[in-house]
This record gives C-alpha cells, sequence and structure tokens, in this order.
C-alpha cells in the first residue's frame, strides 16, 4: 500500500475537523475548502478504512463509533505535528529566558554566559535577575536560578554547589584599625549584613562564641551584590562567596583575612519545570552550567 494512502493526511485532517465542528461545512470554512472537496476527503478516507464515520441527520452529523475511536489519537497526532513544525520553525531562532537570583545573575552568570552562547549560537538568551521564586505556570521563565536549602518540590532541581564564603572588606578599612589578626578584630568594623545567618556559622566554624551582632544595623542589606558594594566602598566587612569575588581578591580590591572554607546547608539550584526537563535547550544549558560552575569553583575555592 502506498504511504500516502496507508496515512492519508490530508482526508485524516478533514475528518478531525468534521468530527470536531459535526459539520461539513464549518469545516470547510475553517480550512478553506469547499463542501464537496470536504465530502470526498471523508469518502477516500471511509473507502480506506472499510468503515463509516459520519451519519448525516437532519440539520446535523453523528459520528459513527469508529468515528470515536479514532478522533483522540487523530487529534493528538496532529497536536505533534503542529509542535514539531513550531519547533522546526523555531530552532534557528529560539530564546532561553532564565530568571535568577540577583547576585549570580551579575556576579556570576552575567560575566560566564557568553561561554554558553559560544556553544549554541542559534539560542538568544534572556536573563533577568529576580528576588521572587519563580512561579513556572505563569512566569515565561524555561529556567530559574534559586538560592536556598532546597530542593523544593514539584519542580526538578539541580545542586550546581554550596559556595565557600568569609569575611571580605577593602584593604584600606583593614589597615585602619592596624590590621586584623584575629577573628574578633573583625568587630571592631562595621558588619554588613549583620542579620545573615552565615556570619554566626562562620565565627563558629573560626571557634569563635556567637557575637552579639545586634547593634551592627547600619547596614542592614540582604542581597550579597549590595553587601560586596559597600565592602569595595570600605563602609564595613561582607560575608562573601569566594566564587563571585574572585576577581577582586585577585586585585587586591578585596581582601579574606581568614580564608578557610566554610559553608552551611544554602546552596545554588537549578531549578526547572519536569515536563521540560527534554527540551534541546534547557538541556543544553543544565550541561554547560554544571560543568562551569564545577569548574570555576575548582578555581575560585580555598583548596584544604
Amino acid at each position: 500500500m502506498k504511504l500516502s494512502r496507508k496515512y492519508p493526511l490530508n482526508a485524516l485532517r478533514v475528518f478531525e475537523a468534521v468530527a470536531r465542528h459535526r459539520s461539513f461545512s464549518r469545516a470547510g470554512d475553517e480550512l478553506g475548502m469547499t463542501q464537496t472537496a470536504v465530502s470526498y476527503q471523508i469518502k477516500l478516507l471511509e473507502e480506506i478504512l472499510g468503515e463509516r464515520l459520519f451519519l448525516r441527520q437532519p440539520r446535523q452529523i453523528v459520528t459513527t463509533e469508529a468515528a470515536e475511536r479514532m478522533l483522540p489519537n487523530v487529534a493528538k497526532a496532529f497536536e505533534l505535528l503542529d509542535e514539531a513544525m513550531l519547533a522546526g520553525r523555531q530552532a534557528g531562532n529560539e530564546t532561553l529566558e532564565i530568571h535568577s537570583s540577583p547576585t549570580f545573575a551579575s556576579h556570576w552568570l552575567a560575566r560566564n554566559l557568553g561561554g554558553f552562547q559560544l556553544e549554541r549560537p542559534g539560542t538568544a538568551v534572556r536573563l533577568l535577575r529576580v528576588s521572587k521564586i519563580t512561579d513556572f505556570s505563569r512566569d515565561p521563565a524555561d529556567v530559574s536560578i534559586r538560592w536556598g536549602v532546597g530542593p523544593w518540590p514539584e519542580h526538578e532541581c539541580h545542586l550546581l554547589g554550596r559556595f565557600t564564603f568569609a569575611p571580605m572588606l577593602s584593604p584600606a578599612l583593614a589597615q585602619s584599625i592596624g590590621g586584623i589578626d584575629r577573628p574578633e578584630d573583625l568587630l571592631r568594623l562595621p558588619i554588613i549584613g549583620a542579620q545573615q545567618t552565615s556570619w554566626l556559622t562562620w565565627f563558629a566554624s573560626a571557634g569563635v562564641d556567637a557575637p552579639d551582632l545586634s547593634t551592627h544595623t547600619r547596614h542592614n542589606y540582604v542581597e550579597q551584590d549590595l553587601c560586596a558594594n559597600a565592602a569595595l566602598a570600605g563602609q564595613g566587612v561582607a560575608m562573601l562567596n569566594h566564587i563571585y569575588f574572585a576577581e577582586e581578591l585577585a586585585a587586591g580590591r578585596l581582601v579574606a583575612p581568614f580564608n578557610h572554607r566554610c559553608s552551611d546547608e544554602i546552596g545554588v539550584w537549578l531549578v526547572l519545570p519536569p515536563s521540560r526537563r527534554n527540551t534541546a535547550k534547557i538541556k543544553a544549558f543544565r550541561d554547560w552550567i554544571t560543568a562551569a560552575v564545577a569548574a570555576d569553583r575548582a578555581r575560585s575555592e580555598p583548596q584544604g
């Protein structure tokens, strides 16, 4: 049997439209065909199947049992074909929308995204800094970079890393008190973002009893990039991740007087809806960012 007779796509498309509209004339209007042409395609399909598909009754068309058995799979098949055509049209001009926590977006992702775009030049990237949790049922994001304990239910979550952190400050500020020799010396300076639990975690790892930071309220910032800007300006000491500020440390704009490894349960996660895990652009981004973050951590974080 010829392929065109085994899978008569034109006739099947007409069948789906007639069954959906319960009308030969309305199906013809949708498909741009005359009612005679619609009737011919249905007759052709019935001859191939050896079954009646529609019964003409006064003022209506009734589907037969054979038509009811066929309709769900035929409709689904055309939906899949439509999706395939759409994917083909978009393949050379697709967009990946990324929602990211602010510091990761500005101090890591924006600096490194060029590597992904070199690997996948046909994919445009739209990067948005967001503080709220991305709702994939409402937001147009393809993936989200989230900072937290994780993982989160009903999402596919890939841990990119629990990054090491340490107190960092400008060299001039350190010299203003004659240098910093002991962790307790930091308490003589303004503490930026003192409400962050990472401060107590770091002091504990350094063998210092939990200090009272309640008086350090001047720079009550939450986002790490704001804390870093204040530290660079000499306004105080900030608890910062090595991976974000490796360049500033290497250039001497910031110093980490006690540069030992310290981390907690909070990590950076790549989050995406499970229904899109096999989308080519998302798979490519997941593979790239996982490898790129791991390589950068090996370069930027203190060893040992």
